[in-house]
């Protein structure tokens, strides 16, 4: 059996040094309130504000480290409050993506675009995809055994040297499926 660990990804931004920089300073530079499943990422202390055409959302956890291009990533709820209609993507697809207004403490940043509604993904290190024989990109099944079991077609693997084994699903898929962090998942194909 091929299981895996489910990690329920709440909406959370990833941001460029410059807008860093805008939103919090000149030089600022992220403070770790908590290691990620993924090395080297982390959830920061800080969090900025989002304001859409019908809603905001305040304290929006922000994902270091700085990237190279900012991303707010939603669940397809969220995107209803805020009154933004991002597409279903990979994670850095952000080109003709909707755009969105980003408060911080020392100013604002209005992002032409960067959001996205996280297409759901396992990260799998290289041995792993190797022990299992799946590539990277390749389109799995998964089953989740939550309250509500489900299958999730077209999760895409996502395979480097740098992943640790997990699969990222957002806010509406666990809810959907009654799944929590932590809980497993198995591969099917």
């Amino acid at each position: 059996m091929k299981t895996v660990p489910v990690g329920i990804s709440a909406r959370h931004i990833h941001l460029s040094t410059q807008h860093i920089e805008i939103l919090f300073g000149q030089g600022y530079e992220l403070t770790s309130l908590k290691d990620l499943s993924q090395p080297g990422q982390y959830a920061a202390n800080e969090t900025v504000s989002i304001v859409g055409t019908k809603g905001k959302f305040d304290k929006v956890r922000i994902l270091g480290p700085a990237r190279g291009h900012s991303q707010l990533e939603v669940s397809r709820t969220d995107a209803f409050s805020l009154g933004v209609n991002p597409p279903v993507r990979e994670s850095g697809h952000i080109e003709g993506t909707p755009g969105i207004r980003v408060i911080g403490p020392q100013g604002e940043v209005e992002l032409e675009q960067g959001v996205i509604v996280a297409a759901r993904h396992i990260h799998f290190h290289t041995s792993d995809a190797e022990k299992w024989g799946i590539q990277d990109k390749q389109a799995l099944r998964v089953k989740v055994n939550g309250e509500r079991p489900l299958i999730f077609e077209d999760v895409i693997a996502r395979v480097s040297e740098q992943y640790a084994l997990d699969m990222h699903i957002d806010t509406d898929e666990g809810n959907a499926a009654g799944v929590k962090t932590g809980d497993l998942a198995e591969i099917l194909d």
